[in-house]
């Protein structure tokens, strides 16, 4: 089911955590909700592994960055090949992580990401996780300077708000909710990026994980990390913005929920 010319498109985003072990519900929700650009983070497999057959089947392209056992990200498309434009962030060439990916699809820049988590705090994963996102900044700089509608979806490890979280005591520790992390993404926000799914929800009480302990699904006790920034060109064309909350629930799903926007063609 290609995408219609002048249709809006929906762009979406999922931390499958681990592509080979929810396959089955990726394909489903892939078939059920037809985005036009999904970015996956969490693939958790070497390129050799990608099961790019699966998605041509249902008429998907892709591109995408593996690593073994964790990380790995990857751009999926409706009827297209996504034309890649840069793997990798610039800026440290002794990190070997597999967490951008960039393309154009449908006339739009698109860049996956998967952030550092950054815990514990302190300590140097948390460094690493703060350089990562000045790196974030300067390769988004430089796509804002191109001006073309662009959107950068995936995983950013970042609650920016408490509003954003079910209890900002019980993460105050954590390193998704740090002052430098939040800070961090802030400026991206400064640079004029819009959140927009905060954009459209702006009382917050929105959430994209829930994790596997503690019942954390089972009592809603979630928080929003998965975020949609986009740039001034591609946020005037925004329509919707939400979660696909309800894949969180079924069998065998991914500790994070899709999380989507649309704008028009």
């Amino acid at each position: 089911m290609p995408v219609v010319p002048g249709a809006n498109l929906r762009l979406a985003s999922f931390n499958i955590n681990g592509i080979k072990a929810r396959l089955p519900r990726l394909l489903e929700w892939l078939e059920e909700t037809r985005p036009a650009v999904a970015c996956l983070q969490e693939i958790k497999t070497q390129d050799e592994g990608f099961p790019a057959a699966e998605f041509e089947k249902i008429g998907y392209g892709a591109i995408w960055h593996g690593q073994k056992g964790f990380n790995g990200v990857a751009i999926l498309a409706d009827g297209v090949q996504p034309a890649e434009i840069q793997r990798g962030l610039a800026g440290d060439p002794e990190d070997l992580h597999s967490r951008y990916l960039e393309a154009d699809v449908f006339g739009l820049r698109v860049a996956g990401i998967y952030l550092p988590n950054g815990n514990p705090v302190p300590g140097p994963k948390f460094d690493y996780k703060l350089r990562w996102m000045e790196r974030l900044r300067a390769r988004m700089g430089q796509i804002a300077a191109e001006e073309v509608p662009a959107a950068v979806l995936g995983d950013f490890n970042v609650i920016p708000e408490d509003k954003d979280v079910w209890s900002p005591p019980a993460m105050a520790d954590d390193a998704l909710m740090q002052p430098e992390s939040r800070d961090a993404y802030a400026r991206l926000l400064a640079d004029g990026w819009t959140d927009a799914l905060d954009t459209l929800n702006p009382r917050g009480g929105v959430w994209t994980f829930w994790d596997y302990q503690a019942g954390a699904w089972q009592r809603d006790h979630g928080f929003r990390i998965d975020h949609a920034l986009l740039s001034p060109e591609l946020a005037d064309r925004l329509v919707a913005a939400g979660v696909d909350k309800d894949h969180r629930g079924r069998e065998k799903a991914s500790d994070h929920a899709p999380v989507w926007i649309e704008v028009s063609a």
